[in-house]
């Protein structure tokens, strides 16, 4: 019996709606809504809880993190995916075009979330050196807040039909359009948006104002997205140019290893710190 949620991917177009080659597409909108619920959570928060941190700071962070996003998770693809484009197709690393053959509006195609993770760590050190406030504050501030805009990302990836799961005969597995060999396969983004979005949000959600946890939410979301995405990956479909690259391992298990192993030096680092009153 045919089940109507294996066909979903075929039904669902990427494009919301298209003017002559340029195109609205859903996986676009999704960034935009993933970060206005960040934004309006981290706003709640100065509602209920009045944190420390200066409002209008905690506002201007956000320019700093969209551009940590963009630029972190481009440089990211091509250093961890696609190192062959520094060469092959360089304006294309940060323009969403490429010149090769002609001038193509391709998007921003390939973006890693590990990089837009470092890329918004970095650009948050230098913006908290500017304002002269704490970075573990600041990070317990927002960092609670993001997995749940991180779930749009992964149904933007959903609706795209890409980054699906590897070949199963689970009753919920799926048939992804782009795969040529049409055969059932895991919906790994819906699990990646399920726990590394929605359970990790609810998780530090929870745990946002315990004080026996202060400066430790990012190194805890560290873990926890790492844990997460380390056993999702098992199911994930590897990229096909890359495959698995270290034993059974693939490229997001390895550096979902190396966010595991930072987020537990970070505590015992942050815990050796004395405690700023």
């Amino acid at each position: 019996e045919m089940t109507w949620w294996q066909h979903l991917p075929e039904k669902m177009s990427p494009t919301i709606f298209g003017i002559g080659s340029f195109q609205l597409r859903w996986y676009g909108m999704m960034y935009i809504l993933a970060f206005a619920t960040v934004y309006l959570l981290v706003m709640a928060r100065y509602k209920l809880e009045k944190p420390k941190i200066d409002l209008e700071v905690a506002q201007n962070w956000f320019m700093y993190a969209i551009l940590g996003v963009i630029l972190g998770g481009r440089i990211g693809y091509v250093l961890f995916y696609d190192p062959g484009m520094i060469l092959t197709n360089p304006l294309g690393i940060l323009l969403p075009v490429d010149v090769n053959n002609g001038f193509r509006f391709t998007g921003l195609a390939g973006m890693s979330y590990h990089g837009g993770v470092i890329g918004v760590a970095l650009l948050s050190m230098l913006y908290v050196r500017q304002q002269k406030i704490g970075f573990w504050a600041l990070a317990d501030l927002v960092v609670p807040a993001i997995p749940l805009g991180y779930t749009f990302g992964r149904l933007g990836n959903f609706i795209n039909g890409e980054l699906y799961g590897r070949v199963t005969d689970v009753a919920w597995g799926m048939y992804f359009p782009d795969d040529f060999s049409q055969q059932l396969r895991h919906p790994s983004q819906l699990y990646e948006a399920l726990f590394e979005g929605i359970a990790l949000f609810a998780l530090l959600w929870m745990i946002r104002n315990n004080k026996k946890l202060t400066h430790l939410m990012f190194p805890i979301y560290l873990i926890g997205y790492g844990v997460a995405r380390f056993f999702i990956e098992f199911v994930r479909q590897p990229d096909a140019h890359l495959g698995t690259i270290f034993g059974p391992f693939s490229m997001g298990q390895i550096l979902c290893f190396a966010m595991i192993a930072a987020g537990f030096g970070l505590i015992a680092l942050i815990r050796r710190q004395p405690r700023q009153r």
